[in-house]
C-alpha cells in the first residue's frame, strides 16, 4: 500500500470516528446529514409552535444537521401523532407536543389512530407549564371574580374558547361552570392561535389555554389572564391567583412538553437526541426565553419523561372518570 493510500485511509477513519461521536441521529450519519423533521400538532403562532421553533434553531447547531418544524394541525395533535406513527423510525422524524395528545386524547377519543404506549418512544422532556383562564379586552373584567359577576349579569351563560375538544381546557371549563354556578359552553378551536385571534377581536369573551399561549398579549394589555392552574402562582404572573386560591382544587399536577419518536427508533438515536436536547436546555439564553414564555424548564431523560407521562395519565384518568365523560 502506498503512503498516500495509507494517509487517505487514516483520514477516512478519523473522519468516521468524529462523526460517530458527533451526536447526530443515526440516519443523519448514514444518509449524509438528512434533515431532522419536528412535527407540531398545532398551527403556527401558538405556544407549541413558538417553543418548537426556538428549540429547532438551537438543535441544528448542536446536531450539525438542518432541523425544520412541520406543522400538522388538527384534532388536538391527533393528526400529527398519526403522521409520527407511520414515519420511518430512523431518528429523522420527531413529534414535539404536550400532555393533551399523549396523556388525555387517547382517553377521550374512541379511535385516535395511535397508542402512545405502543407506537411512540419518549426521547426527552423540555418543560412543565400551567394552563390559564383569560378574558378578552372586550369584557370589563379585571379579575376572575369580575368575570363571574359579568357572566351572571349577562344571564349566567357564556362561551369559553378552548384550543382543542376534550382537552384539559374543556374539563376546566366544565368544572369552573359547576363550581361558580355558571352556564359555560366550551367553544373548540383548531389550536390556540385562532382562538386568540377571536379573543383579540372580541368575538369570544374568554378562553383557556397554556400560559405561553396568552402571555405576550396579556403583557400588551390586549387580554387579561385572571387565573392559573397549579399549586403556586407563576413567576411570570405574580399577581394572578391560582384556581386553588379561588376554591377549585384538583388541577395541581402540571402538564408537560416533550419530544417523541416512532416506536422502533434505535436506542442510540434516541440517546443522541436526548443528549443534544439537554445541551440546548442548559444554555442560559434558551432557559431565559422559555421562562419568559411562562414555562418551567424541566429537562427530562427518556426514562424521566416516561415516568412523568404515566403519572399525568393516571391523574387525568381519575379526573375524566369522575367527570362522567364518555369517549367520542
Amino acid at each position: 500500500m502506498t503512503l498516500s493510500r495509507r494517509r487517505l485511509l487514516s483520514h477516512a477513519t478519523l473522519a468516521g470516528a468524529a462523526l460517530a461521536s458527533s451526536g447526530l441521529p443515526l440516519a443523519a450519519l448514514a444518509q449524509g446529514g438528512k434533515t431532522l423533521r419536528i412535527l407540531v400538532g398545532f398551527p403556527p403562532g401558538g405556544g407549541s409552535d413558538a417553543i418548537a421553533r426556538l428549540l429547532a434553531d438551537r438543535l441544528k447547531d448542536v446536531l450539525g444537521v438542518p432541523v425544520v418544524v412541520e406543522n400538522r394541525p388538527g384534532a388536538g395533535g391527533q393528526i400529527a401523532a398519526q403522521v409520527l406513527k407511520t414515519s420511518v423510525p430512523d431518528g429523522n422524524t420527531l413529534f414535539f407536543t404536550h400532555d393533551h395528545t399523549i396523556s388525555i386524547l387517547p382517553q377521550v377519543v374512541k379511535h385516535p389512530g395511535f397508542d402512545p404506549a405502543q407506537d411512540f418512544i419518549g426521547v426527552g422532556g423540555v418543560a412543565t407549564f400551567v394552563n390559564a383562564f383569560a378574558v378578552s379586552g372586550g369584557t370589563p373584567a379585571r379579575s376572575f371574580g369580575d368575570y363571574v359577576a359579568w357572566v351572571k349579569a349577562q344571564g349566567g351563560k357564556s362561551a369559553v374558547g378552548i384550543p382543542a375538544p376534550a382537552s384539559t381546557p374543556e374539563f376546566l371549563v366544565k368544572l369552573v361552570g359547576e363550581r361558580f354556578k355558571l352556564d359555560l359552553v366550551s367553544a373548540p378551536y383548531r389550536g390556540s392561535a385562532p382562538m386568540m385571534g377571536d379573543m383579540l377581536g372580541n368575538q369570544i369573551a374568554a378562553g383557556v389555554g397554556s400560559v405561553p399561549d396568552f402571555l405576550e398579549n396579556h403583557r400588551a394589555g390586549k387580554l387579561r389572564i385572571v387565573a392559573v392552574l397549579g399549586e403556586q402562582r407563576q413567576a411570570a404572573l405574580p399577581d394572578v391567583p391560582t384556581f386553588g386560591e379561588l376554591g377549585l382544587k384538583g388541577f395541581e399536577d402540571l402538564p408537560y412538553y416533550g419530544f417523541y419518536a416512532p416506536a422502533g427508533t434505535p436506542a442510540r438515536a434516541v440517546q443522541q437526541f436526548s443528549d443534544a436536547l439537554a445541551q440546548v436546555l442548559a444554555r442560559p439564553d434558551v432557559r431565559e426565553h422559555l421562562v419568559a414564555l411562562g414555562l418551567t424548564v424541566t429537562p427530562m431523560t427518556p426514562q424521566q419523561l416516561a415516568t412523568r407521562e404515566r403519572a399525568y395519565t393516571q391523574a387525568w384518568t381519575r379526573i375524566i372518570q369522575a367527570s362522567g365523560f364518555q369517549p367520542q
